[in-house]
Formats: C-alpha cells, structure tokens, sequence
C-alpha cells in the first residue's frame, strides 16, 4: 500500500511539473497570473444589486473582486465593456442534460418485482444516480448558452422514485472532474411509472400516492433495524432523505397531491408545477412548497373554422390567455419559484415565453431571482452559483442591455471562467431599417442578425427583391436582382458600417458603372403621441387576463357564493319524515340549516321566495357515482385497500354542475371494479367552486369498495393473468386477505413492534367495524358467499350495490341487514345482467331492506329523481318511497340520514326546488342548495350562457389577432369527455371537455 502512495504522489509531482519539463522554442516563458478584468460594465451581481461602471475580476474560474473600485494585479487580460452589461449566468434546476431517454421494457402485464436485493416494486429506484448513465453533450448545452444558462441539475426521469441528480456547469472546454459541481445534488419522485419496468401496480395516481406513503413507512421500519434482509432501494432512500426533494407534480391538482403526501411524513418537497397554479392559488400558497416552473404556455388556437372554434371549450381558450400570468400572480402572493425549459417541445421557445410572462406582469427582478439565486439556494449551492459575488464561480452573461428585452443581444457566456461566445461583441451591430436611393429608385432595407447570422430583406415600391448579404469586418456586401423582373440583373454593393448609424460605400450597377452608396438608418415611427397610444392599447388588450372563476371553467363563479338566509313560501314540501308532504308551507333556511317549516313563516333578514306551485325536496343523493375524479380503478394488484378516492378528486369536472343541474347534492365516489378488494370512497357535496379537499363530508363515514363478477375476475381482459381467475378464487381472496388483516390487527392491538401496513390497517378497521363495505355485485350465488365471509369474520356488509338478482336473495339480505342500492331498470348489458328485472328496487323494499337507486353513470346521475319514478310504475311504491329512494335511502346507506336526506329542523340545508313535482320528467331544478348557498340556478344559467357565449367571442378574436400577426397557432381538437364506469381503466390522465 506504501509502494502504490509513494508512486501516486511521484506520478502527480510529475503532472505538476510536466509544463516545464520540455524545452520550449517559443521565446520566453512566462507565468500567466490567470487574472482577467472586466471594466466599465453595469454589472448584476444579484438581482438586487447592480453596479454602474463597474469591473468584475476573475481567477482560475471564480470571482476574485467586483465593485466600482477594484484593484487590478499585473499581468491581468483586461476587457472593456463600456456600454456593456453583466449578469449572473442562469440554473435550470429540473432538466435530462446528458441522460438518453429510457428505453420502454416488454408487453404484457408484470404482478411481481424482476429485481432481486431491492425493494418490491420497480418503480422505486433511489439506489438509481444519473451519473452512472451522464454523458456530456456538448451540443445541447451551446443551444443553453444562448438561453444564458450556466449550471443545469439533471436527472433520470424514470420512475416514480428516480434517484439522485447531479448539478452539471456547461463548461464545453472542461472535463466531468470539473464540470460536475455536485454529483448528488437531488433526489427526485414523480407520479409516474418506470418505463423500463413492466410492473403492473400502481396503475393510477391514488396508487402511486399508496405506494409512497407505504414506502416510507417501509424506510422507517428499516432505519429501525427491523428488517433482517437488505434492501438496498430502502437504504438508497434513507441515505438521501437529506438531499434536495424534488417532486414532478406536473398541474396544479398534482401539487396538491404531491403535497399532502410529504406532509404526512414531514417532507416538504420543491414541486415541479403544470403552470396552472393560478387557479387555486390559495391552496398551492399553503403548501409552503417552493416550485420549480415551466413556461410551456400554449399556442393560440387556430379559430378561422367557425365549427372547429365551437368546439373548443373555454377551459382552453381561457388558459391560453392565463397561462402567462401565472408566473406573475404566484410572485404576487409570495410563492417561491425557479424557472425551467422542462416541458418546452424546443428549448428555444424558452425566451419568448420569458418575455411574455413579463410582458404579463411578472417583474424583471423576480424573473431574474427564479433563474439565479432561487434555484441556487434551494440546491444548497448560493456561495458559488446564483450572484457575482466574491468566491462565485465565473459564471456570467455578457449582454448590449436590459437581458429581458427582446431586442437585447447575449454575446458571451462565461461558465468557470471559460468563455462561450453567442455573438462576437467587436462586431459592430447593424441590425434594422434603412432606406437608399440608386438610379432614381427608392429602396427599403431590412438588416438583422448582423452580429450572428446575417439576414437582409429588400424592397422597391410594392416588390420585394431577392437578396444576398454579407457582413465581416464592418464591411457590407449585398447582392439583389433589379425590380425589372423581364431582365436577369443585378446590382452589387459593398459598404463600410464603421462610422455612424448609416452604411456608406459604392454600388456596382448591371451595366458596370458605380455609383456612390448611402444608406440611411430609419427610427420606428412609434413616437407620436396617438401612434404611441394606439400601441399601447393594443398591448394592454393582448396583455390582460381573463377573470379567473371558481372552478376556472364555464359556469364558475367569479366569487365564491355565500350562505344566505333563504325564506320559501307556499311551496309543496316532500318531508320524507313522518309529516309527508305538506302542502302550501314554507320553509326557512339560516346559518345552513333548515331553520323551520310551517305555514306563515317570516324573517325580517330573509330574501324570501315565492315557491306557489312548486316543489321542495331534500337534495337527491347518490349512493354510486364516479364522477369528480381523476382515476376510478388501481387495478394492479387484487387487492387496493390502502388507496383512496379523496386522493384523486377533480373539483373541475363539468359534472358536478350538471349533476346540481339535476338536483344532485352528494355523492358517493366509488372505487372501481378491477380488483375485489378495491379502494376507499369519497363521500362528497356537490360544492361547485371549492377545492377538492372541502368537497369532502366534515367527520366523513370511511367506505371502501368491494367487487364480484365477470370484472374481478378479469372475465374480459386481455391478459387474464392476475389472480383470481374464477368466482372460487374471489372468495379465497377475501378469507386469505381477513386472515391476514385479523393477525396483523392482533400484533397491533397486542403493543410489540409492528410494520405499519396501509392495506392491512383499512382491513382491520373492517373487522372493527370503523369502516364499511359497499359491495359492487349482481349474481345471487356471489352475494350470499360474500355475505357468509363477513359473518365468518364478525362484520357485516353494510351495502351491496348493482344487486340486480336482490329480488332472489331479499329475505337474506334483510336478515344479514345489508342494505341494496340498484338501477331501476338496466338489464342484458352484459353476461351476469340477464336475470336482472325492473321489479328488483320494490321487491327488496317490500322485503323490509333499505332501498336506493344509484347511477354508476355520470348521465344517469342527472336524473335520477326520474329513475326513482320508475319503482312507481314497476312494483307501485308509493310516490313518497321512490323519492326516498334517491334521497333518505341512500343517506341511510352512507350513515349520513342524521344530517341530510329529509327536510327536518336542524339538518342541513340541502334542498332543491322543483319547478313541477320531484317524480315527473317535465321538472326542472330550479334551485340547487347545499348548507344554505345556492350553487345552481337555473335563471343564473341563462346568464351565463350568454356570458360565455360573449367571452368565447372576445377570446377568438384575440387568438385571431395573434394570428394575423404572423404568430404560429395550433389546431383546435376537439375532446371528448370520457365518462368514467365501474370497469374504467388508466384515466388518471383524463380530460374533461369544460364547454
């Protein structure tokens, strides 16, 4: 070991030695001090610090001195920049610089891990460092010089743990020893899947948030010295908990969730947004997350197809026009942000979209802060990245101004002091317009790029003549063909750019004699008083944003609507308690609640509604709805007890207000069908407007969803690979999962130690009877073995919904004391359907079982006050029952029937009023109230109908300007909403059409 040391220091005196030990032929050698100086510069050295005249020295790639006054050693290369400016050189801290795409592995669905040593799901990969795949690319990062980038961090973007990046500065001219500012400087999550993986679970992103809450309790439980057999993605990920927490969110609902997963485990992760943070920028502030943001604003719309144009939805119009404030409003509440080129089709557009989130209102300074010492501070790095202060590394801009105009050249980029010319800054710039005279013509000319790529356009009268330029060395050459276009001439001119604004030399005419040359530079006639303010509202016009609403989309509410007290008189009042229906009465509600009902009834602060000939009904409840979610099945696995809806709930689906348009007032969001033990329920009103945490029940019953039939056993799928594969197999399933669950809750309850179990904790609140099961389920044989499980473990199941065979098992079901929810009348639509009879919903409740009629279908839904109507006719259930069935019934079901479901003093205010009797096709919801705030009315409506139709209008014709501009556009496609089932696979990415 001694020999190896002493020959590596030999072997390194020598390195330091080897410059001076061969004889040089040069002349004299002398020692280079290093120093460079950079003088007369108005210089950034932070966004909030600027020195005019002043002189930046630098040494051996870090900033010595900056300052007005600095002391320049001997020996030192000094560079004038009178008329210059310098800026801290930009970080982008979220990009894939030096990392190859990963490759997507195989077809065909993978149940278990194909790794051996590491943790059981592939698509966890902190033990993964981009530095073992980064590969310097050279060309990518020249194309960031000209963006004024210095420092990128990088990393894999594969899977939903990623592993570490790296902190890269784009020196061409260095080796990764010396580029490499920090091998681990971050590490990385996401919502999504590893490509290279084809591991079936998580197949959403509820299952994706279950997977990494698991996964921590997982590292935890290792740290503890729990776990016997290594692991060593857990101790990947223990050992960089530390690290930087950068989480690919990707929209704003995203940052939310990404959130509240770091909450639960103290993490406050820096989030990558969508750029749509705007929309509910009081919650995105109360993460108290910093964000890392892309400026990938969308194209204006190309609308001069009228049909085309109708069928692109305000949602979209609006967020073309929003999308460039965002930067400016999230300044404005004091979010933190670095700005990124992640997203952007072309690292290009990186500039103009800047100059636009500007031209929106975001100030220069904050932009300046998101793109140095923001990102600089979060990556631990603000003494030498971000600012020009002494110790910094070298890395600077060298710009002719302002770097946040557009007219604004970036001639140099210096990264640890090695310098990386955009534009040659001794090359004198010629760019714009001039106008010249030869042979009594009058030309115009046009000249830009001259200190890059020199492009020339000419004009004579209204023809536009084809031209050839050269510039070097202050010389002009230009070649164009006459404006006689029956003769094949030209006329050649060189000229001299030296000396003042014009361009002076001689013209060489198609028959041989030269002319004297001057052309003069035009100034933009923009400084006239009314020219000057006619530009100016044009800009202000492009430049203003569209109200933001709640939700931001069509029918929301530019306020959020207040609870009032609302006095209905001389109504028809369907009670659904013990006094029926009641004629010519009243009802007054106050502070959210119904307050009182009677004949007669006054309050001197109500605003009073006369209901003459109309209905009031509790709000209508569905007890089986998929609507107002992002994804409805994680269907990886047979089981997926541990994720839940409320996760993944969309508080801008258009069906919230058509389903209020339809006297809707909560539902029930249920897990899918994929899996027999699916997930939790979302029990939520229909709050038009709030965010989706506070759709959510107050104290909210816990439900999760069961499944039977042809969809758990995958009787459809292609694949038909996942275990069960037959209704015996469903039932093993159920009794291998309550064995498990009752073990682990024995452990628990007994105080040893314990791994905490997501899956097992949801089972166990089973068998407690803390949480209740709603059974999706149609064949008679499958009901009564679930049935016969529950009782074989103690519990009950407390709804089995679909239960289209109920009429055969009724008296089983009211001994067990299930409750039935079921459609009115759907019957064939597949195999297990075809006993299915429209009599089922009456047959059950004549049995003595608590009856509901639900939707499954986001349509449906709208109407389900008809579809209650329908036990009228099949099975003559009084009018008063059928009602219930879609309102005091389901509120039993969902264990909520002490606040909602009947009009009584004291509940809820959730009502509706019927403009004819609740039961008939002809009635309209003509009021939608929930807690006292009305969110749908029918004459607001009509209103808004119009409103939109009239800011649709004003938006086309914006996005119409833009495209008489010359400004590139893309084309409207038109999106069709899918409406989510039982059996809806993969949606989490689903758009809605917000028309």
């Amino acid at each position: 070991m001694k020999i190896h040391l002493r020959l590596l220091i030999f072997m390194c005196s020598f390195s330091l030695f080897a410059q001076d030990y061969f004889p040089s032929n040069t002349g004299v050698i002398a020692n280079n001090s290093n120093y460079t100086a950079f003088t007369n510069a108005t210089i950034h050295v932070s966004p909030t610090e600027v020195i005019d005249n002043g002189t930046l020295l630098i040494k051996d790639g870090k900033v010595v001195s900056v300052g007005k006054s600095v002391t320049i050693p001997k020996n030192t290369t000094t560079v004038d920049l009178s008329g210059k400016t310098i800026y801290p050189s930009f970080i982008d801290m979220y990009t894939t610089f030096g990392v190859e795409k990963p490759k997507r592995g195989g077809d065909g669905p993978q149940y278990g891990p194909s790794r051996s040593g590491y943790y059981w799901n592939d698509h966890i990969m902190p033990e993964q460092n981009v530095m073992a795949s980064f590969k310097y690319d050279a060309k990518s990062a020249s194309e960031l010089h000209k963006l004024g980038f210095g420092v990128v961090n990088t990393y894999m973007p594969n899977g939903i743990v990623r592993g570490t990046g790296a902190l890269i500065a784009l020196n061409n001219d260095a080796d990764n020893s010396m580029r490499v500012v920090d091998g681990e400087s971050s590490q990385h999550l996401s919502f999504s899947k590893s490509v290279t993986s084809r591991q079936s679970y998580p197949s959403s992103i509820m299952g994706s948030m279950a997977l990494l809450r698991q996964m921590y309790n997982d590292a935890k439980w290792y740290a503890d010295g729990n776990i016997d057999t290594k692991d060593l993605s857990l101790e990947a990920l223990n050992s960089n908990k530390n690290l930087l927490q950068i989480f690919e969110a990707g929209s704003r609902a995203n940052v939310l969730r990404a959130d509240k997963v770091g909450d639960a485990f103290n993490i406050q992760y820096t989030i990558v947004g969508g750029g749509d943070e705007y929309e509910r920028i009081a919650q995105v502030k109360a993460t108290n997350a910093t964000l890392i943001l892309p400026i990938d604003f969308r194209m204006a719309y190309d609308v001069d197809n009228p049909f085309m144009a109708s069928t692109l939805s305000l949602s979209d119009m609006r967020s073309w026009n929003q999308e460039p404030h965002n930067p400016r409003l999230l300044a404005e509440n004091g979010i933190k942000f670095a700005l990124t080129t992640h997203g952007l089709k072309s690292p290009k557009s990186f500039s103009s979209n800047l100059m636009k989130a500007i031209e929106s209102g975001l100030s220069k300074q904050k932009a300046l802060e998101a793109l140095t010492t923001i990102p600089a501070g979060l990556l631990g790095k603000s003494d030498v990245l971000g600012t020009l202060k002494s110790g910094s590394y070298a890395n600077f801009l060298i710009t002719d101004g302002d770097i946040f105009e557009k007219k604004t050249k970036l001639f140099e980029n210096w990264v640890q002091g090695t310098s990386h010319v955009i534009n040659d800054m001794t090359i004198k710039d010629i760019d714009g317009d001039y106008t010249f005279k030869l042979a009594g013509d009058d030309y115009k000319l046009t000249i830009s790029g001259s200190t890059s790529k020199t492009d020339a356009k000419l004009e004579s009268g209204d023809k536009s003549l084809g031209t050839k330029i050269n510039y070097t060395d202050d010389w002009v050459n230009l070649t164009f063909k006459t404006a006689d276009s029956t003769k094949n001439e030209f006329i050649r001119i060189v000229a001299n750019a030296a000396n003042g604004d014009g361009l002076s030399g001689k013209a060489t005419m198609p028959n041989g004699n030269d002319l004297s040359f001057y052309a003069s530079k035009t100034q933009k006639e923009d400084s006239k008083e009314e020219k000057g303010k006619g530009k100016k509202d044009k800009d202000d016009e492009a430049h203003t944003m569209s109200p933001i609403t709640y939700p931001n989309m069509a029918y929301g509410f530019k306020e959020k609507p207040k609870s009032e007290t609302l006095l209905f008189k001389n109504a028809t009042v369907w009670t659904n308690e013990k006094d029926g229906v009641l004629q010519n009465t009243d009802i007054l509600i106050k502070d959210g609640k119904i307050s009182k009902i009677g004949k007669n009834l006054s309050d001197k602060n109500a605003k009073v509604i006369d209901a003459t000939g109309k209905h009031i009904t509790a709000g209508i409840i569905d007890e089986h709805s998929h609507i107002a979610a992002a994804s409805i099945n994680e269907g990886g696995q047979n089981s997926s007890a541990e994720v839940t809806i409320e996760d993944v709930l969309d508080d801008e689906d258009i069906d919230i207000y058509r389903n209020l348009a339809g006297g809707v007032t909560s539902i029930q969001i249920l897990h899918g069908s994929a899996n027999p033990i699916g997930g939790r329920s979302a029990i939520i009103k229909l709050k038009w407007g709030e965010a989706a945490d506070d759709l959510v029940y107050d104290n909210s019953p816990k439900f999760i969803k069961f499944a039977l039939g042809e969809n758990v056993k995958q009787s459809r799928s292609r694949s038909n690979s996942r275990f069960p594969q037959s209704r015996m197999g469903v039932e093993q399933v159920y009794v291998d999962y309550f064995t498990r669950a009752k073990a682990y809750d024995k452990l628990k309850k007994s105080g040893k130690p314990y791994r905490k179990d997501a899956e097992m904790e949801v089972l166990a609140e089973i068998l407690n009877k803390e949480r209740f099961i709603s059974c999706h389920s149609y064949v008679q044989s499958e009901i009564n073995m679930l049935m016969k499980v529950a009782e074989q473990f103690d519990f009950n199941i407390n709804t089995f919904t679909h239960i289209l065979e109920g009429y055969k098992v009724a008296e089983k079901m009211k001994e067990h004391g299930v409750g039935g929810s079921t459609f009115s009348d759907w019957w064939a639509y597949k195999y297990e359907v075809n006993d299915a009879i429209p009599y089922n919903a009456a047959i059950m409740h004549n049995a003595g079982v608590t009856v509901a009629i639900n939707s499954d279908d986001a349509e449906m839904s709208r109407r389900l006050n008809q579809e209650a109507a329908k036990s009228v006719k099949y099975g003559g259930v009084s009018e008063e029952e059928a009602l219930k069935f879609v309102t005091l019934n389901p509120a039993k079901l969902l264990h909520l029937d002490d606040r909602v479901g009947s009009l009584k003093v004291g509940k809820d205010a959730d009502v509706v009023l019927w403009s004819d009797h609740p039961l008939s096709i002809y009635a309209k919801a003509e009021k939608t109230i929930i807690e006292g705030i009305t969110y749908f009315d029918l004459e607001r409506d009509k209103q808004m109908r119009e409103a939109i139709k009239k800011e649709k209008s004003e938006l086309i014709n914006l996005m119409l300007q833009e495209k008489n501009k010359g400004l590139k556009t893309q084309p409207v496609k038109k999106k069709e909403k899918e409406l989510l089932h039982c059996d809806s696979m993969d949606n989490e990415h689903t758009s809605h059409n917000h028309n």
